[in-house]
């Protein structure tokens, strides 16, 4: 019998299982639903473009938006070894310092403070570029530059500091704000996920085992007391019991699923399933928040962007750069450059992020351009106000949960994603651009009034794929964890992942996953923080 048994081979899991096999004495079992991270397209960097649809996501769609046309959105959540770290766009960001100020003096998570995290931020981090106290350079996750910059890229950052945004050469330094070009979660011209970064190098210790394929169905409780799990692998059911903790690491939508699944959440939604009640925690699916991202796309003059890659000559060209100089397109991450910026001049740190990418249609569901060559520059408001639930279609483990982020419920969200589109705009027409650009054909010339923004915006957004929030830790009465990531009300079970963020940080998600994975390491294995 294992001591620990994690569920979920993502961000948080990878570390988690890593840092507990640590120590010899101790044996882990990590599941995963989904396969081996074999997938050639996810070690490439550009491999990115590829990820964001097909079978290594879940296939989420997200329930009709009310109050966004009621449109049903594509919601691609990682299904492999590495979770969202094996298909994101790698950009390495953390949040602002005031970010998890806010968690630990104002939404009740005492030792969860910048100056508290941000050890373990540094303890994660092998960074080949900065040093110091903010910075790691010997930790498990590989953090470069871009190994070859797309020119179109190096306009933007001219561009927005045009537009008066001023450069920043480390958006995780002691200001977010700014423009520049992003970090990556890379190394050496390859992708370093998590499972690259941390469960690579243990997969030899003895006393831990990783399964794949593997779909966690319930969690056994007894006496109030977590002691294993049900689960399915190649069709045929089994059970795992856990000596000492079981550790949910499945995502903001996979854990609380599985919570629910396992009679833990709101009792009459547990009812309305047929779910027998274990432990009524109301909080369970609740408080799902996530980045809307708008995209706006122009078409360039000529072939000025990595469009032209995708003709067949061009590709078998970047595909020898990358074998015989490790460089080139294909060591690209696609979304290069960015910006943190104000929509609203109250708000005390930036609270619009963007992401500009040399190339259209690159991402599910964003169209091309005629020519074939084009870019892209996308936005969104890092603290939405908004926020929606996951729940229940069925009691059937297989049947995919019900994902609503309620986008655009509070009206403040929907003025700021328009906010997000002008300084877009803005930047894109500054002469840095003007060689460049053919026309804006994404949203284009018909959108001028407010009403034609608004319009807009909620027709195109969509998930930026940061989803927290469902199982948030706190101390009021819609909090599923406490600080210390246990679940309420039952002993010997910890939830430790992206879902446990009382609110959204303001950036890209990835880093501060891993975060919560080191630092939940350390308070099970009773570690002073």
């Amino acid at each position: 019998m294992p001591d620990y048994v994690i569920v979920g081979g993502g961000s948080a899991g990878c570390a988690i299982a890593a840092r507990l096999s640590e120590n010899p004495d101790a044996t882990v079992i990590l599941l995963e639903a989904g396969p081996p991270d074999k997938d050639p397209y996810i070690h490439m960097p550009v491999g990115f473009f590829k990820m964001t649809s097909g079978p290594l996501t879940w296939g989420y769609k997200t329930a009709p938006a009310k109050h966004a046309l009621d449109r049903v959105m594509v919601y691609p959540q990682g299904r492999v070894l590495g979770g969202g770290s094996s298909i994101n766009a790698q950009v390495f960001t953390r949040g602002c310092p005031e970010d998890f100020d806010r968690w630990a003096n104002t939404e009740g998570c005492p030792g969860w403070s910048f100056k508290e995290v941000l050890p373990y931020f540094v303890k994660s981090e092998d960074n080949e570029r900065f040093s110091g106290e903010m910075h790691g350079t010997d930790g498990p996750l590989g953090v470069s530059d871009l190994i070859s910059p797309h020119p179109l890229t190096k306009v933007f950052v001219r561009a927005a500091q045009q537009a008066g945004i001023p450069y920043n050469p480390d958006f995780n330094g002691p200001k977010q704000e700014g423009c520049g070009t992003y970090q990556t979660t890379t190394r050496r011209g390859r992708r370093c996920s998590a499972a690259v970064a941390y469960l690579r190098p243990a997969l030899g210790r003895r006393n831990l085992t990783v399964k794949t394929g593997c779909l966690t169905t319930r969690i056994l409780v007894e006496n109030g007391r977590a002691v294993g799990i049900e689960y399915v692998q190649n069709g045929r059911p089994a059970t795992l019991r856990a000596d000492r903790e079981v550790i949910v690491a499945a995502g903001a939508i996979g854990s609380p699923k599985l919570l629910l699944l396992s009679g833990i959440g709101p009792a009459n939604h547990l009812r309305e399933n047929g779910i027998a009640i274990v432990e009524d925690l109301k909080g369970v699916g609740e408080n799902l928040q996530d980045h809307m991202d708008i995209d706006i796309v122009y078409e360039l003059t000529g072939p000025h962007s990595y469009d032209k890659y995708k003709k067949p000559h061009w590709k078998l060209v970047a595909g020898i750069e990358y074998k015989l100089f490790n460089k080139g397109p294909v060591t690209s991450n696609i979304a290069e450059g960015g910006a943190f910026w104000w929509a609203d001049r109250s708000a005390p740190t930036p609270d619009l992020q963007l992401h500009f990418l040399p190339g259209a249609g690159i991402e599910e569901g964003i169209g091309t351009v005629p020519s074939g060559h084009g870019c892209t520059l996308n936005s969104y408001h890092v603290r939405p106000r908004s926020r929606g639930t996951v729940r229940l279609a069925s009691a059937d483990p297989g049947v995919a949960p019900v994902i609503d982020p309620n986008s655009f419920a509070e009206g403040y969200d929907l003025e700021r994603a328009i906010d997000g589109v002008k300084v877009s705009q803005e930047i894109m027409a500054q002469p840095a651009f003007k060689p460049f650009l053919r026309r804006e054909h994404i949203p284009g010339d018909a959108v001028k009034t407010t009403a034609d923004y608004a319009r807009f915006a909620l027709q195109v957004a969509r998930s930026a794929y940061h989803p927290v929030g469902t199982c948030k830790m706190g101390t009021d009465e819609r909090a599923v964890v406490d600080p210390q990531l246990r679940v309420r009300g039952i002993d010997r079970l910890r939830v430790c992942d992206s879902s446990v963020m009382p609110s959204l940080i303001s950036s890209n998600t990835n880093a501060a996953s891993i975060m919560i994975g080191e630092r939940a390491a350390d308070l099970i294995k009773g570690n002073r923080p």
